[in-house]
């Protein structure tokens, strides 16, 4: 049986890439949620007008991650202490949030902001959105690390830093791990 969880932690690039390599997780998608405009494109969402966030969509198997798992390694692997933005990136469509789909995983996501908030020194400021509608991100921003991005400056700059603390902190979670 597949769970999802929907997270937004700025560059869906960047996130996709971290989850990719987490046992258990089946598929990342890519895209856009928690806006006022039905089927928002890249642009659109990029100006900052239509209040979606880019995020990503784990598919995974709960018998061999769980959902809090999932949470604490979001946490980890990116700024939940920045309002709207990570790093360069700035804007609400770059805001760290969680969006449960029931109540159990709303739950999960409060107890994984209590867990993180004790290992930070400045607030949380991930919000919980209630999941609403998702819209796949267009073609070419899916699986963008293994392709495009390895050769996209910025996509360097900050993905290999994310995977480096997944891999120290979750070594155990890790497929790259697991092959090694």
């Amino acid at each position: 049986m597949t769970d999802y969880a929907t997270l937004a932690g700025g560059c869906f690039w960047c996130t996709e890439a971290v989850f990719k390599d987490v046992i258990g997780v089946e598929s990342v998608e890519s895209g856009y949620i928690g806006g006022h405009v039905a089927n928002p494109t890249y642009r659109q969402v990029c100006g900052g007008d239509t209040g979606h966030a880019e995020a990503i969509r784990i598919g995974f198997d709960p018998a061999q991650v769980s959902y809090a798992d999932l949470l604490d390694i979001f946490f980890a692997t990116h700024d939940p202490t920045q309002l709207n933005r990570q790093g360069n990136d700035v804007g609400t469509q770059y805001r760290s949030a969680i969006f449960p789909a029931s109540t159990m995983q709303e739950e999960q996501a409060n107890q994984a902001i209590a867990r993180a908030q004790a290992e930070q020194s400045k607030p949380i400021v991930t919000t919980i959105e209630y999941a609403d509608d998702w819209y796949p991100a267009e073609d070419y921003h899916q699986e963008y690390w293994e392709g495009e991005g390895q050769r996209n400056p910025y996509c360097l700059a900050v993905i290999p830093p994310k995977l480096q603390k997944l891999r120290k902190s979750f070594a155990a979670r890790t497929k790259s791990a697991a092959v090694a």
